[in-house]
């Protein structure tokens, strides 16, 4: 009986202390025996100390175990850890390395179709039409704007005119920054600069040399930064009507009147060969990054590929009039217009045109004895779809070629008065730049009064999608 109360009195004094001083009290007032007590508190006391030395041994086992497992799983998960953010950075490098390779690869294919001239970057579809108010116009010239050459940049034009001058103007303010003043006829000996109608001008890719040809026989070369002349090249023996500069190089390619093509270094400043074949005054010239040259022959209807390293020329027919200017679209592929209103696109593979537009401009004059508008201008977006004509009918009409350069759709016309007698777009395609005058460049068979002679900057918009890439 005794037992069984101590172990309760036991368990109780586990459980609370205070409750069992309180209760040790009441026994002892109740009149048991000292030694009763004194052996219960001994019983009491032991079987306490046991019980608080169990959690006190757990917590301390507890606390071992703690700072036995402790360091183990802060390895782990340090370990974890840097697993992870390695395997991270590796899948990271790995898919930046990806990404690179994958813009490489695309950039050397890009480069490849080029040299091939297979690119065609369709980029046509997605052009909106300019607003009439975001076309702008540059106002300088006292004649007709003959030729307009865009720095590679896109930061300056220089355009050129019947008043023999020359003037750079800035792309986005459209602020004139330079004028190399024409001189009168019978100045050319103290006159530093052009005394004759200027043709037609070229850039080098680099922005190093500007060259220019006018109707007295000669090409000047100008530093395009200083506007300052660097050289004179005299040779042809009509007037200079196309020049270009090879893409990548200083070789420098002149057509003339003369029916000859010449070739300069203008590093040395000197002469390095002429090339004959045209049978009339050639009209237009082009060339890009290949060692070869296309031209317009005029009246004797050709457009002539001339493979400059292998000594031989191609030879083209289509047009049915005279072919007024040319331009090449890649290396394989050009487009040409000419006075008998038709633009018509080759390939250097086939002898005849791969697609002609008549009357692109549409036709004018009495019922019976209309005429189709004369293409006095036509320009290529490198590398696209996308071609762009000039005529004297108010407006210059973009063009969308077929896949493969098969066929041509009209897009869209901007109104512009007068004869556009030279048209390019800037290399990134964000704007086409038209020279544009009260007469055609090469005669005075029309005059158009309210045509005011100056440069238009016709900014092209597209549509928020991605250009498509075909070969």
């Amino acid at each position: 009986m005794s037992s069984f109360f101590i172990k309760k009195r036991v368990i109780s004094a586990a459980v609370n202390k205070g409750d069992l001083k309180r209760k040790s009290n009441a026994d002892d007032g109740k009149g048991r025996s000292k030694k009763f007590n004194k052996r219960a508190d001994e019983e009491i006391s032991s079987d306490s100390e046991n019980e608080s030395a169990e959690p006190s041994r757990k917590q301390q086992d507890n606390e071992d175990d703690e700072i036995e497992e402790t360091p183990q799983e802060k390895k782990l998960r340090l370990a974890k850890l840097y697993l992870d953010q390695l395997r991270e950075e590796e899948d990271k490098k790995a898919e930046e390395e990806s990404f690179e390779a994958d813009l490489i690869a695309g950039r050397l294919q890009d480069d490849l179709l080029e040299q091939k001239g297979k690119l065609q970057r369709l980029i046509a579809k997605d052009l909106i039409a300019p607003d009439p108010e975001e076309v702008r116009l540059l106002r300088g010239h006292k004649l007709s704007v003959t030729c307009l050459v865009i720095t590679p940049d896109e930061k300056y034009i220089f355009s050129a005119s019947k008043d023999c001058s020359i003037i750079k103007w800035e792309a986005e303010s459209g602020k004139k920054v330079h004028k190399i003043a024409g001189g009168r006829k019978g100045t050319e000996d103290r006159h530093v600069g052009h005394t004759a109608h200027v043709l037609c001008m070229a850039i080098s890719s680099d922005g190093k040399y500007l060259a220019s040809g006018d109707m007295n026989k000669l090409v000047m070369i100008w530093d395009p930064v200083t506007c300052k002349h660097l050289y004179k090249f005299v040779g042809h023996r009509g007037a200079v009507s196309g020049l270009a500069f090879r893409r990548g190089t200083h070789t420098l390619y002149s057509a003339s009147h003369d029916r000859s093509i010449k070739v300069w270094s203008v590093d040395e400043n000197a002469y390095v060969e002429t090339l004959f074949g045209h049978q009339d005054m050639i009209t237009g010239l082009d060339c890009l990054s290949r060692e070869r040259c296309v031209t317009a022959g005029g009246r004797d209807r050709t457009v002539r590929v001339w493979k400059i390293a292998e000594e031989s020329q191609l030879v083209f027919h289509g047009h049915e009039g005279s072919i007024d200017c040319v331009q090449l679209i890649n290396e394989e592929h050009m487009v040409t217009g000419g006075d008998d209103g038709s633009i018509s696109i080759w390939t250097v593979n086939k002898k005849k045109p791969v697609s002609t537009v008549k009357k692109a401009h549409g036709s004018h004059g009495n019922t019976g004895l209309e005429q189709p508008y004369w293409v006095s201008s036509v320009a290529a977006l490198h590398n696209s779809d996308t071609v762009a004509s000039g005529s004297h009918n108010s407006a210059v009409q973009l063009w969308k070629c077929g896949q493969g350069f098969r066929g041509l759709e009209p897009l869209f016309s901007i109104p512009v008065t007068g004869f556009v007698n030279s048209l390019k777009f800037s290399n990134s395609g964000k704007f086409l730049v038209a020279g544009v005058g009260q007469e055609h460049r090469l005669g005075r068979w029309w005059r158009i009064k309210e045509a005011k002679n100056g440069l238009y900057i016709i900014p092209l918009k597209r549509q928020a999608k991605e250009q498509e890439v075909v070969q």
